[in-house]
């Protein structure tokens, strides 16, 4: 997401840098850039108007830091007018009721509503610790229910049953009942979407909102639609007391000006950003850690949660004995490694929170990607188990078989083999100079996240190739 805005704004931002105080007349060009930069992110003309007001204002004739020249002043100010237009703050949900607390899900067809469900569903059972259930009042889209019923066991969330032959209005006055009766703490009401805004639609969930009367009514909307996403929000917000928004598909927007924009022009929270199909991908939604990865700064943050949350622990432990005990690291670690990685969203999922990230070649990005890896383990998964804990076993008729039963070439296997040999002598160095231990601190809290294995304590197999 915001790979087009990144690269303009870190392009004019550069033409800022080294001046001796910030005027009107050398800012000019900047300013000029950053709305070109907007409106090409498809940011909403009134909102980029504001935004470039406000960095002027703030701009022209500030006092500069002593900690700051001139340009970093500058970066800092649109640094902070982007976390502004976007909310500040992260808006957390509100699930202070009496249970369940009900959330109301609305938006258009295709938006991926369905999928925000479960996954909203899936964070607040992981991260929340609340006992979750789900029911669909979708009686007009084919297979809608089916879809949410296997997303529901999916995510460990309890689905109310419901049909297309029951009005919506007597689902959710049932979902109601059958979850007080669950003792659950929320409950997630999926709702019907239209292709387009329409009044048979809008009195629909209008009729829904009165009768469950939801501590949340979230907007589900697709950030590829850039501003018609903000126009769409604001549609629904006038009809509906909405209380946030979620951005689903924002791994699809290379151009960000959805997010830049439901702020401004439905003035609720963006709570909730959407990657991927995985029932994993949902995020909760910080505007200073979002303007920081549009301004090439990283979110190291958000990637130091996402690692406490996803490496495994345990495997990671056992790896440091094993490596304190003297014995190989071996191919069977490195497979574990490689799957610590894909948890974490894989390479290209890292990247863009990494700070300096933006500063690397377009081509040298485009090499960095996660289908090596997944070769990688294609290729581990082909050996026999023998084989991955004694690599040296490995001669020419075995790496045949290997590649073969992995769809893949001998020199594909051979590369394995050579990356394998560099990462144990890698981890050898490390346990003897007592890095595991210092990694495995890293992994019980922020304040030690620097292990040798890579950033924030992340495992070695994750840090560089």
């Amino acid at each position: 997401m915001f790979e087009s805005l990144s690269d303009r704004l870190s392009q004019s931002l550069k033409q800022i840098t080294g001046k001796a105080r910030l005027t009107d007349d050398n800012i000019a060009d900047a300013l000029r850039d950053v709305r070109m930069a907007l409106l090409e992110g498809d940011v909403a003309l009134p909102v980029v108007k504001e935004f470039v007001e406000q960095v002027r204002g703030k701009a022209v004739g500030q006092a500069v830091s002593s900690a700051l020249n001139p340009g970093e002043s500058f970066i800092k100010i649109v640094h902070d007018e982007l976390v502004h237009i976007m909310g500040d703050t992260n808006d957390a949900l509100n699930l202070a009721t009496k249970p369940p607390a009900v959330i109301l899900m609305a938006g258009l067809q295709g938006a991926g509503k369905t999928t925000t469900v479960a996954k909203l569903a899936r964070l607040l059972k992981e991260r929340e610790k609340k006992k979750v259930s789900v029911v669909s009042a979708d009686v007009y889209r084919p297979a809608a229910i089916a879809q949410l019923e296997t997303l529901a066991s999916e995510v460990g969330a309890g689905f109310i049953q419901s049909n297309a032959e029951e009005k919506p209005l007597d689902i959710v006055q049932r979902a109601l009942k059958e979850a007080d009766r669950q003792l659950a703490d929320v409950l997630i009401v999926d709702t019907a979407g239209r292709l387009a805004v329409d009044a048979e639609m809008m009195a629909e969930i209008q009729a829904l909102h009165q009768a469950v009367n939801p501590i949340e009514t979230l907007f589900v909307v697709d950030a590829m639609t850039g501003q018609d996403a903000a126009n769409t929000a604001k549609a629904f917000n006038d009809a509906l007391p909405l209380t946030g928004v979620v951005l689903a598909k924002t791994d699809g927007d290379a151009r960000g000006g959805a997010a830049l924009s439901v702020r401004s022009i439905t003035g609720k929270p963006i709570k909730f950003m959407g990657v991927g199909e995985k029932t994993d991908g949902l995020e909760p939604f910080y505007p200073d850690r979002l303007a920081s990865r549009i301004l090439g700064m990283g979110d190291v943050l958000s990637l130091i949660e996402e690692a406490e949350r996803k490496v495994d622990k345990d495997k990671a432990q056992r790896l440091a004995q094993k490596m304190q005990t003297g014995q190989k690291f071996d191919l069977e670690d490195f497979r574990d490694q490689l799957q610590q990685m894909d948890n974490m969203g894989g390479v290209a999922g890292m990247l863009d929170k990494l700070p300096g990230m933006g500063q690397i070649p377009a081509a040298a990005k485009a090499q960095v990607n996660d289908s090596q890896f997944k070769r990688m383990g294609v290729i581990i998964d082909s050996m026999t188990p023998k084989e991955r804990r004694f690599p040296d076993l490995i001669n020419g008729s075995r790496k045949k078989r290997i590649a073969s039963g992995s769809g893949t070439q001998i020199a594909d296997v051979n590369r394995l083999l050579k990356q394998h040999k560099q990462m144990q002598k890698m981890m050898k160095k490390v346990s003897r100079k007592g890095g595991m231990q210092k990694m495995m601190r890293g992994m019980h809290g922020k304040a030690g996240m620097q292990g040798p294995g890579g950033p924030m304590g992340m495992p070695p197999g994750m840090r560089r190739r």
